[in-house]
């Protein structure tokens, strides 16, 4: 077997996975059942960290054009909504961008990196083997078969590479119900979001592309555990009507669909050669809109892992970090959706203290409000480093300003791995502390000066290696030259396998 990769699932997880891996020159097919892309889909929302992931590769201008910024996001639409302009990011807001036009942009992006995008092709079967996985696929013409060193499953909640693997999906059935709809609206609320919840139901409206409104709502008669058949216009406008008393001039749906909070998780994120990402990893009541979005980022996380492994550059283990990083954020995901799930469903007039009571804390706590905004934005993620490890070790690196009007995320364009001395330590270089051979494999940068007094965690640190995905792999506040150098090595060798042996062309 070759040391290429295939991916089952065109969405937005599925592409990006495809553009990390090309960053890296891994041979890369993404197989596709659909023909052309569902332009009906529950994801709208793009995060400030997902924001932040494509601004890593330059990857988010387009993005920005198309999207419309919203300041703001909800927990459990909640009244007093969370303000994300108090986040610490370039991007303090949430775009509200169709799953489409998302999965269009980084399709486009993939196939101009040199990946093989083939939609209308559906996988049958995953057979693995020692040195690979051999998929066995049908397209228009007929049935074939592809090798793949290692196969990732970005095809949903009823993934076949999961079941291919043999990886368990456990959890919960649904127990609550939603209905959601995009629809012309002759008399639309204003503003770009309106959200209200009574005792009658919850609802919420945000004005898409092409003259129409996406409508979420739930009543109680939701809170059930059996399917009620196919949303209908006029039940959808009736529900409506009742939480807010008008339908709006609601006319020619484009798209009806129910949904619930089916909650589960996959055992494993890899096992052998296959592996899991988005959807077919974990599955959730779509609350907040967080589901693209950590797909997303579970492709950013596993992208430079697999391409370190084939290309010979990983130490030991590496590719098994994937599911211990990203296993217990789907698992955090669950929780706080569920969480959501009981609070917008409870309608009665507990409920209803409740939700008062939450938000007020929201009004009256500044640091309870943006727990609940770096939580929902995606910010607050944290990889738990092993042993005894610098305190900005596995935290997101932010954007930080450097020398030469550099910023930070202007050295992982490229996907390789960066170390920036900031100058603190009398005669270390970090390129001369670099294993012979592996300077081609980072970037480096040396940033003498102050930073920020608002970046008072970052105020001592004397050296930082940030991983290709934004996260902290290593940090020091050694001033001894000769001691930063050594720990340099070390980290480049336990993070990025660098040990010059390790090194191949």
């Amino acid at each position: 077997m070759g040391k290429n990769v295939v991916i089952v699932g065109g969405g937005p997880t599925g592409m990006w996975l495809a553009c990390e891996l090309r960053l890296a020159g891994i041979p890369t097919v993404v197989l596709e059942r659909e023909p052309e892309i569902d332009p009906h889909s529950r994801a709208l929302t793009v995060h400030p960290r997902t924001i932040e992931t494509f601004a890593l590769r330059g990857a988010h201008r387009d993005l920005l054009a198309e999207g419309g910024r919203i300041p703001s996001g909800h927990f459990a639409v909640l009244d007093d909504r969370l303000d994300f302009r108090a986040l610490d990011t370039d991007f303090p807001f949430t775009l509200a961008l169709p799953q489409a036009r998302t999965t269009k942009l980084l399709q486009d992006r993939a196939v101009a990196a040199g990946a093989d995008v083939r939609r209308g092709h559906r996988v049958t079967g995953c057979t693995e083997h020692d040195d690979g996985v051999t998929v066995s696929v049908e397209d228009p013409d007929g049935a074939y078969t592809l090798d793949a060193a290692y196969v990732a499953g970005c095809d949903g909640t009823h993934s076949l590479v999961r079941r291919c693997a043999g990886i368990d999906f456990e959890g919960t059935r649904f127990t609550a119900l939603g209905a959601l709809g995009d629809v012309v609206l002759d008399d639309p609320p204003p503003g770009p979001v309106t959200s209200a919840w009574t005792l009658r139901g919850t609802l919420m409206i945000v004005p898409l592309p092409g003259g129409l409104h996406r409508i979420a709502v739930h009543s109680p008669e939701d809170v059930r555990s059996d399917w009620p058949g196919e949303l209908t216009l006029d039940e959808f406008r009736e529900r409506v009507r009742r939480v807010t008393g008008t339908d709006h001039g609601m006319h020619s749906p484009a798209w009806l669909s129910r949904f619930g909070n089916t909650s589960r998780l996959a055992r494993h994120y890899r096992k052998g050669r296959f592996l899991l990402a988005g959807d077919a990893a974990h599955q959730h009541m779509p609350a907040g809109g967080v589901g693209l979005n950590v797909g997303v980022q579970d492709a950013m996380n596993l992208g430079w892992k697999l391409a370190a492994t084939l290309r010979g550059r990983a130490p030991e283990g590496l590719l098994d970090t994937y599911h211990a990083e990203r296993h217990p954020v789907g698992a955090e995901t669950i929780e706080h959706t569920q969480a959501q799930t009981a609070i917008m469903m409870s309608f009665s007039p507990q409920g209803s203290a409740l939700r008062s009571l939450l938000g007020k804390l929201i009004a009256e706590r500044p640091q309870f409000r943006d727990a609940l905004a770096e939580r929902l934005s995606g910010l607050s993620v944290r990889y738990s480093p092993p042993g005894r490890a610098h305190p900005l070790a596995g935290c997101r690196a932010p954007n930080l300003p450097l020398s030469d009007s550099t910023r930070l995320f202007d050295l992982l364009q490229d996907g390789r791995p960066a170390l920036v001395d900031f100058a603190r330590a009398d005669g270390f270089r970090a390129d001369e502390a670099v294993p012979a051979g592996a300077a081609r494999h980072l970037t480096l940068h040396r940033s003498p000066g102050p930073l920020p007094r608002s970046r008072a965690a970052w105020a001592g640190v004397s050296a930082v290696l940030v991983r290709p995905d934004g996260y902290v792999g290593w940090a020091s506040d050694e001033t001894d030259a000769a001691a930063l150098a050594h720990e340099t090595r070390d980290a480049l060798a336990e993070l990025h396998g660098s040990h010059p042996e390790r090194h191949h062309a």
